[in-house]
């Protein structure tokens, strides 16, 4: 069965969301981000979320977590918690 291991930064606007995002673009760390910026609790572990499987998250997020590529940072996503920034960090299919 399909797994994957991601971070994230949860944020309330999306104009913030994008403005992190081209911060990280720009060389800022993804973890120091997440500790600077994300609303959720995982914000202290730098963004991790740790392994999980399809049906473990909201959809909007699955959906970008099984199919686009590992490695780069997505978003803005949006989810009933707000805007998220997405780091799929591992994917095993």
């Amino acid at each position: 069965m399909a797994s994957a291991s991601a971070r994230h930064i949860l944020v309330k606007s999306e104009d913030e969301c994008n403005k992190i995002k081209q911060e990280i673009e720009g060389g800022a760390s993804f973890a120091d981000a997440a500790k600077q910026h994300s609303k959720c609790p995982s914000g202290n572990d730098g963004g991790g979320l740790g392994e999980f499987r399809p049906g473990q998250m909201v959809p909007e997020f699955d959906q970008v977590v099984f199919k686009d590529e590992v490695g780069k940072v997505h978003g803005p996503v949006k989810t009933q918690f707000g805007y998220h920034l997405i780091e799929i960090t591992e994917r095993n299919d």
